[in-house]
């Protein structure tokens, strides 16, 4: 039983104030076609001159808009040589982050590629997994989507499996997590609470550690998912022994593959050692951690690493706006 204080559902008065200055900024069309620009391109310098090049505007309509999305929390002043520079705010990468990105309606999902087997050479009881999921998940996706996740997961965790008594049930968990963010990239899911997706390497180590952290700090106040570009077939005991050490549960997690719809379902995309292999998506929050391997050092190390993890987790939270829970 989770010992934190659950969310309300109801707004309180200033929050609600906030969310409707928000809405009503981005209620004119120029604003949030500005606020997008800023969003999908958060690489490059923003300043009122180079938007309103962008956007066709000019620099005195472009610092009204800059004013609304100020006042709103929605842009954030960033480093200026000349003048001032704009980029967005933690608010407009996790509350609109999806809505900014230019792509509207549901698509149908591709398959990644991944040899998986024809349903008709699943085993029987990955078989019963599909059935189940499409139902599960029948008001968002189709039979045969459901049954080539359900098909494509259970592939990508045979590929590494060393061991396969329990396959069907980390088949059943990767494919329900694959679908829930495929979900959540779609719109279906509106719950409120900021996407966070760790990648490390082996998903062994560092993004576990993360997760195991920030599920603990933030409770239901943010969602999590972790993925490896290289994925182990379980996690270190090293790692579950160092997090046991400060009350974080991680017993049931396991190492799972990236795919491409936990990036899209996320908000903010944390990588901690595996390059260039996250994928990127306009409309999201890109972080790199450079943080060692602790699966290459001493116990002591796996300690320090892990809490540097945990000073870097309560710095995103408050960054997110998310008081961190107490221990």
């Amino acid at each position: 039983m989770n010992d934190y204080p659950r969310r309300p559902l109801t707004m309180d008065p200033t929050t609600a104030a906030a969310r409707a200055q928000q809405v009503a900024a981005l209620a004119n069309p120029d604003r949030l076609r500005l606020l997008s620009s800023l969003v999908t391109d958060p690489e490059s310098t923003h300043t009122s001159a180079s938007l309103a090049e962008l956007l066709d505007e000019s620099v005195a309509a472009i610092d009204g808009h800059l004013a609304e999305l100020l006042a709103a929390g929605l842009v954030e002043i960033g480093p200026g040589g000349a003048g001032p520079t704009f980029r967005p705010s933690p608010d407009a990468w996790v509350r609109f982050g999806r809505l900014l990105r230019g792509k509207s309606g549901y698509q149908e999902p591709v398959a990644t590629g991944a040899a998986s087997p024809p349903p008709g050479e699943l085993p029987p009881v990955i078989l019963k997994i599909a059935e189940r999921l499409a139902y599960r998940f029948s008001s968002h996706f189709s039979r045969e989507t459901v049954t080539r996740y359900v098909a494509e997961s259970y592939a990508l965790l045979s590929e590494r499996a060393t061991v396969t008594r329990h396959l069907p049930s980390l088949t059943s968990r990767f494919a329900t997590d694959r679908l829930g963010a495929l979900a959540t990239a779609n719109g279906f899911n509106l719950t409120g609470a900021p996407e966070v997706l760790f990648v490390c390497v082996q998903n062994s180590g560092r993004s576990q550690m993360a997760a195991g952290i920030l599920r603990q700090l933030a409770g239901d106040r943010a969602n999590v998912r972790t993925a490896g570009s290289q994925p182990a077939t379980q996690i270190d005991e090293r790692i579950v022994d160092a997090l046991d050490e400060i009350g974080v549960p991680i017993i049931s997690e396991f190492p799972k593959p990236l795919t491409d719809e936990v990036v899209q379902a996320a908000d903010v995309v944390i990588t901690m050692g595996c390059g260039d292999a996250c994928p990127v998506y306009p409309g999201r929050r890109y972080l790199d951690w450079a943080i060692p391997d602790p699966l290459e050092l001493s116990t002591e190390g796996i300690r320090a690493v892990r809490d540097e993890i945990q000073s870097r987790v309560e710095g995103l939270l408050r960054s997110l706006n998310i008081a961190v829970r107490p221990n």
